[in-house]
């Protein structure tokens, strides 16, 4: 059987069961946490609390969450391991690659191929061998190695940080076979230059790639678009319902089912134990924004307007599976 790397070792691919492919753990600003901890507060109490949320979504019958925290979004490896070794009945997926809707991180600024010009040729991106490190050897001598890769890209568009980090995406995907997983802002039709530059430009097959955040729209021809052109669609903010409803969420999940895309769909809530990003006090506005909400909300809902059981088990279990059982040796 293929096998896929957790926070615990490798499983069977087999054995990821239903599955949320973008969850967060914690979502944090590194530098903020390490100079203002006030906020965060005690380090057992942040673990138990998320030991105690993870366990609430096991025993709904969850197997497995992908996590696409990286650089750019707080990942902390010890932690997580930390957290998995207490809710072992739970896979946690780690991801490497780097989260930028607009420049590299400074690090970067003068590293690889910023130097191009100033040398007059070609230097080799870093990111590519740091990314690739992460999934042959683990992260951060934690032994844990993440079984894919994260960018993004968002209504900005594709800045010239944006195709860097995509394009090492892409080449750290062409060494190892680890798949792909973009944010991406749909209202701005950015799958679109996700197929350019990462498929078209790069060779990333798009069956490879989920499609970060495809449920933010209600356009299904636009879906259908990139469902078509075989990219897997997430449908993974389900409880963010700021710029949005609960109900236009679930409706394009069941039109998409209609047109008969269940198989180039996953679901998730883009949830966390804790995020920074995020005033405390703003999250009374989000009640249904928790790893529960799937299946005490939105599965009923989608029950209820005609998606079948068949399709709710395609879009949980055997798409995530697919998405894995192809992932290179490492």
């Amino acid at each position: 059987m293929p096998r896929i790397h957790t926070a615990l070792g490798p499983v069977d691919t087999a054995e990821l069961g239903r599955t949320y492919m973008h969850e967060h753990v914690f979502v944090l600003t590194a530098d903020v946490q390490q100079n203002h901890p006030g906020e965060w507060g005690d380090e057992d109490e942040r673990v138990a609390d998320a030991v105690g949320r993870l366990r609430a979504l096991a025993a709904q019958g969850v197997r497995t969450i992908v996590d696409p925290t990286v650089i750019g979004l707080g990942r902390y490896i010890p932690r997580i391991r930390r957290i998995a070794e207490q809710v072992p009945e739970l896979n946690i997926v780690v991801a490497t690659g780097c989260y930028t809707y607009g420049d590299v991180p400074f690090f970067f600024h003068h590293r690889g191929p910023a130097l191009n010009a100033a040398l007059g040729t070609e230097i080799p991106d870093p990111m590519v061998d740091m990314f690739v490190g992460d999934i042959v050897d683990g992260i951060a001598g934690t032994g844990v190695k993440a079984a894919f890769l994260k960018c993004a890209i968002d209504r900005a568009g594709m800045t010239g940080g944006v195709e860097r980090v995509m394009r090492a995406v892409a080449r750290a995907h062409r060494r190892t076979g680890a798949p792909v997983t973009v944010h991406t802002h749909p209202g701005s039709r950015t799958g679109l230059e996700v197929r350019r530059v990462l498929c078209e430009e790069e060779g990333v097959d798009p069956g490879r790639v989920v499609l970060g955040h495809s449920g933010d729209t209600t356009d299904a021809d636009h879906l259908t678009e990139l469902a078509e052109a075989g990219f897997i669609l997430g449908m993974d903010r389900f409880g963010i319902n700021l710029d949005t409803t609960f109900e236009a969420r679930a409706d394009i999940v069941v039109e998409m089912c209609r047109r008969g895309f269940a198989g180039q769909m996953v679901l998730s809530q883009d949830a966390s134990c804790y995020i920074d990003w995020v005033d405390p006090a703003v999250m009374a506005f989000l009640p249904q924004w928790h790893y529960l909400h799937i299946e005490q909300d939105v599965l009923p809902y989608l029950r209820e307007h005609g998606v079948t059981e068949q399709q709710i088990t395609t879009m949980l279990v055997d798409v995530p599976r697919r998405y894995f059982d192809t992932t290179g040796p490492y």
